[in-house]
């Protein structure tokens, strides 16, 4: 999977919030990752980012 920066992910389990969708802030190792129902930012494995997502949706204005 290709991930890049704005790409918004829907990930298997809900946030506390109950948002499913995620925009990435930044990848490399690890992820930030943007909550998209509360804003909460989180930091995580990207082993468990690939693992967890169900779908990646890409920004309108990417090529």
């Amino acid at each position: 999977m290709q991930f890049e920066l704005g790409d918004v992910v829907k990930l298997k389990k809900k946030h506390p919030c109950g948002s499913f969708e995620w925009e990435v802030l930044r990848v490399g190792a690890d992820f930030r990752l943007k909550c998209l129902g509360c804003g909460r930012q989180i930091m995580i494995a990207r082993s468990l980012v690939e693992k967890n997502v169900k779908e990646i949706k890409k920004p309108l204005d990417s090529k």
